[in-house]
């Protein structure tokens, strides 16, 4: 199932050389050659870039029984040593020399990625599991390559994590208000928790 554009650029390659992230062409968000299929659900300033750590594509790969790239999420950036799901909403970090970044929200998963992955019942799986992978907004535009490193340099401290926002909104409706208080969670899915806790 393709989305509703009939297109989807969900399936992401290998990079070589520097990338272009939040040049003044994508408004400030977005990476340079990133195709968006469907921008009403993908894509804007809150959901610049999509990164998912390899540690938790390979614990998907045990699971599931089968190889997994990275990039298989969709995910702009597989990260190595930097713990996504436990990322604070509103966390910032710089990867290279000039680029940071800051954690907006979790992904949520839709019907296009469980066609892409083919895997019964995956919405429900991956839901299950909690380890979304976080986007992030552009605060800093710059480049990115292979290699980089990605050091958190400001980490609010209110314990809401990525991980914490998905389980709030899919499983764990309880934790909604703990999220409704933070400002640095994307726009639209803050609107809509704090609609859901009668803020």
């Amino acid at each position: 199932m393709l989305a509703r554009t009939g297109s989807s650029g969900i399936d992401k390659q290998p990079v070589a050389g520097a990338v272009a992230v939040g040049i003044p062409a994508y408004g400030n968000s977005g990476l340079a050659g990133d195709f968006i299929s469907d921008p009403e659900d993908h894509g804007g300033v809150d959901r610049a870039v999509y990164a998912y750590s390899r540690e938790d594509l390979d614990l998907w790969q045990a699971e599931l029984g089968r190889d997994l790239a990275s990039g298989v999420f969709g995910e702009n950036l597989t990260t190595v040593a930097v713990d996504v799901t436990g990322a604070e909403i509103g966390e910032r970090w710089r990867i290279g020399s000039e680029l940071v970044l800051e954690v907006s929200a979790p992904r949520t998963p839709c019907r296009t990625f469980a066609a892409w992955m083919d895997e019964k019942r995956w919405i429900h799986t991956f839901t299950q599991h909690a380890l979304p992978g976080a986007y992030l907004r552009v605060l800093v535009p710059g480049s990115v390559r292979a290699g980089d490193t990605v050091e958190v340099v400001r980490r609010p401290g209110h314990g809401v994590t990525v991980g914490l926002v998905f389980r709030a909104i899919t499983t764990e409706s309880e934790l909604l208000p703990q999220v409704a208080v933070v400002d640095a969670l994307a726009g639209e899915m803050l609107a809509t928790v704090r609609r859901r806790v009668g803020a």
